[in-house]
């Protein structure tokens, strides 16, 4: 039985299977991404961008039946998966309305003659993207480095192959030449042999420290630049003078998020001054009220997990976590009913010396610290080897602005939780990866900046 099928976590029954593909066949759309590649380089901007701007309108025009498949692929709620559809169009309309601009040459000031930086594309790229928002992480990576001129292969998660298969589907019916945008049916056993493809000029990855560390020693052998994304576990420092409500509100709800499943869903509340227990009692409360069910009914707030072995490795983390010595305050248990449900989690009291700490937990767990001061808040904060997203929530925006710029993370917002739009940059630092995407950043990541010089044979340099 192939690795690559569609288990709907809602019922966890297999609803279709694809046959892995072979050496011969991977072989076969590597070239023919590379032939691509040497027509697409030469393509207009103007070009480029009617087909981004195209693939965003069949998106939205698909919006119902891609958020569905979400829910099916991997238990994401039907609200959720519009919502991941609409901003995905929306990054290919961002790169579409501003890629040529971005990649215009750019002046460089020198003493005699003149000098300029021309952006060129780099080749077929590899990428390597989670289930976790099947369409937004394509998009993220195929958007920008379309629109510079290169051609992508994608290996995407293989619980979601509807997903890939559709974008496929989706660049065709957008007019894209064949080879510019492909899908690769095949394991994670195979990506070593495809990123060492001389064709293959460079590679992303969204996924664990495990993966992210042997992708970029592969990439590093074959000397091909590389971005990592490898989650995170997001600080949320609540300031003395926070409205708790509010703050409440906001945690949970984000770490509700996608059934806690984001990399940068509040994973670590870390209230400073007397309100912990306020917090504590109120974030319970709202908890407790939460509908779990079924994601494509309206009425559901918390969805399945994207699979058993989810559950299981989340009700692992936290038995081990109570085992060590910190306290349940609510949840840690499987759902008793058909699905990969569990219940909404609450820890607290977890220690440096335990594994919670430093881990990232992938479900529905909010992990809540109490601390005297700011000082320990940011010292806790960066206590990780993550270093993806952050919140800092207060009324008073300048001191929240000042604690930001002390967390050691790629993005910290303030007084909301670490959020996504197609102009502002994603990524991070530490063990959470490099690089980045989205935003003018996410476009120079897989182009080469060719120093162009004209001057005379008798200058100084």
């Amino acid at each position: 039985m192939s690795s690559i099928k569609t288990v709907n976590p809602t019922t966890n029954k297999v609803e279709k299977e694809f046959e892995e593909m072979n050496d011969q066949q991977i072989q076969s759309i590597i070239a023919e991404a590379d032939k691509a590649f040497q027509t697409w380089r030469k393509t207009s901007f103007k070009k480029r961008a009617e087909l981004l701007h195209k693939v965003a309108t069949i998106m939205r025009e698909k919006k119902d039946l891609l958020g569905k498949l979400c829910s099916i692929e991997m238990g994401k709620l039907l609200s959720e998966g519009i919502g991941e559809v609409q901003l995905s169009a929306d990054i290919f309309d961002y790169y579409a309305d501003n890629g040529e601009k971005l990649l215009a040459d750019q002046p460089l000031e020198t003493p005699t003659g003149k000098a300029f930086l021309s952006y060129q594309p780099i080749g077929v790229l590899l990428s390597v993207q989670p289930w976790n928002f099947p369409f937004y992480q394509i998009t993220r990576s195929a958007a920008p480095n379309i629109m510079a001129g290169n051609t992508v292969v994608l290996k995407h998660a293989s619980n979601v192959p509807q997903a890939a298969e559709i974008m496929e589907k989706i660049f065709a019916e957008a007019g894209a030449p064949k080879g510019v945008y492909t899908n690769l049916f095949v394991p994670g056993s195979k990506v070593s042999q495809i990123l060492a493809d001389p064709r293959i000029k460079g590679a992303s990855l969204t996924g664990s420290e495990a993966a992210g560390s042997s992708f970029a020693s592969m990439a590093g052998k074959h000397i091909k630049k590389s971005t990592l994304e490898l989650g995170g576990s997001d600080p949320f420092i609540v300031m003395p003078d926070a409205d708790i409500d509010k703050a409440v509100k906001t945690a949970a709800e984000g770490r509700l998020w996608n059934a806690g499943q984001v990399c940068v869903s509040p994973k670590r509340i870390i209230v400073v001054g007397d309100a912990a227990n306020e917090f504590i009692a109120k974030a319970t409360a709202l908890f407790e009220r939460v509908v779990v069910g079924d994601p494509l009914d309206p009425a559901t707030q918390l969805a399945p997990l994207s699979s058993e072995k989810a559950v299981a490795d989340v009700i692992k983390q936290v038995e081990k976590a109570v085992s060590q010595g910190a306290d349940l305050i609510l949840g840690g248990k499987r759902i008793d009913r058909p699905g990969a449900f569990m219940e909404p989690t609450i820890l607290t009291n977890v220690k440096k010396y335990m594994d919670a700490f430093s881990e990232e937990i992938f479900g529905p767990v909010l992990v809540i610290y109490a601390v005297k001061d700011v000082d320990e808040a940011v010292e806790l904060a960066n206590g990780t080897d993550f270093g993806l997203g952050g919140t800092v929530f207060g009324t008073n925006v300048d001191k929240a602005v000042e604690v930001a710029r002390r967390i050691d993370t790629g993005m910290v917002y303030i007084n909301h939780v670490t959020g996504i739009a197609p102009e502002l940059p994603f990524g991070g630092t530490k063990n959470s990866g490099y690089g980045r995407e989205q935003s003018p950043a996410g476009i120079y990541e897989f182009v080469n900046a060719k120093l162009i010089r004209v001057t005379t044979p008798d200058a100084a340099y």
